[in-house]
């Protein structure tokens, strides 16, 4: 196979653009598990004066991620975030109005590899979402796990990361006065392995915590379909039944986030590597769906609004495809 190699002059706009998301692919990849190792490293040399101060304020700060979180505003503006967004690009598609005197949740989906969409368009302030959503301010849920990285965790808050446990949603949704946004990628980590390209496949029928949290507080829940997120990885293909997604499935039980087998392009190459490809990504924001608080609702009444959701969902794919580049017999798949 014949390498393609980067040409040398590249305009600096998108050399900026490639360390911008470098910085993000190894984020996700590499930082949580390194800042643990030194953590351990510390403890190992006993280097006490740096280890005992700062798991002494873990300890008192360890539910942070479930209360909002700590963000930055300067660390939100950073310039790098800007050449992030411009990268894929990234793009935000607003469909009607929502009233900032509600809270709400967002649905997003697909997953995708790392949710590179989720994040553009909801943890920096270099996306449309000011302007689009005016009076809101969006909480972007992860797994709780990234929380247990000691110092990537301050990091990870900073950027408006906080963490999916049940309490924590419950938190956003339930602050008074309105104008917040819970965003959950409801796939999790089970669905990055069917993210291929090409593919529409969400696993959503069995997530219904949220719809349940919807209920509990009244926050209306508002189905967000970011197209371009699959295309921008090539996964080693993993069927059902495969050994490959067998090893896969055990693991995500046993560690609670998958391991999907990826890989784009380069840094200095585009036949391989880990980068993701310059693919464009549009997040269209569907129509809210209102729900009447009960504070104690029944397996009917949340499978009822769960249902309701799917079909808003699956409209708002069937309405915006065809403008996105998905072909009008690709339907999507709700597993």
């Amino acid at each position: 196979m014949k390498v393609e190699f980067a040409p040398l002059n590249i305009p600096l706009a998108r050399r900026l653009q490639t360390v911008a998301v470098l910085q993000w692919v190894l984020y996700f990849v590499l930082l949580g598990q390194m800042s643990v190792a030194i953590t351990v490293m510390l403890i190992i040399h006993n280097y006490w004066f740096l280890y005992i101060p700062y798991l002494t304020w873990l300890y008192f700060d360890w539910h942070t991620p479930e209360q909002g979180g700590r963000r930055s505003s300067w660390i939100k503006n950073w310039t790098l975030w800007k050449h992030f967004k411009d990268y894929f690009p990234i793009h935000l598609i607003k469909t009607q109005d929502l009233d900032p005197s509600h809270n709400y949740i967002f649905g997003f989906h697909p997953h995708g590899i790392l949710a590179a969409g989720a994040f553009g368009n909801f943890s920096t302030n270099y996306s449309d979402f000011k302007e689009l959503f005016p009076g809101f301010t969006s909480y972007l849920h992860v797994l709780p796990l990234w929380f247990w990285c000691p110092v990537f965790r301050e990091y990870m808050m900073s950027i408006g990361l906080v963490s999916v446990s049940k309490k924590s949603v419950s938190y956003v949704v339930s602050k008074e006065g309105g104008g917040n946004i819970s965003v959950i990628v409801l796939g999790g980590a089970k669905e990055s392995l069917d993210a291929h390209p090409g593919k529409s496949t969400l696993f959503i029928r069995q997530r219904k915590g949220f719809v349940k949290i919807a209920l509990t507080y009244g926050a209306s829940l508002v189905p967000v379909f970011s197209f371009g997120e699959n295309e921008l990885f090539k996964q080693v293909d993993n069927p059902e039944g495969s050994w490959i997604r067998t090893v896969q499935d055990k693991l995500q039980k046993i560690m609670g986030f998958a391991l999907p087998l990826f890989h784009a392009r380069g840094v200095f190459q585009y036949n391989f590597g880990l980068m993701p490809y310059r693919k464009a990504i549009h997040t269209v924001v569907g129509r809210p769906i209102p729900v009447r608080q009960i504070l104690h609702p029944t397996e009917e009444q949340i499978e009822e609004l769960h249902q309701t959701y799917m079909e808003e969902l699956t409209k708002l794919f069937e309405e915006h495809k065809g403008k996105y580049g998905i072909p009008e017999h690709e339907t999507l798949v709700l597993k």
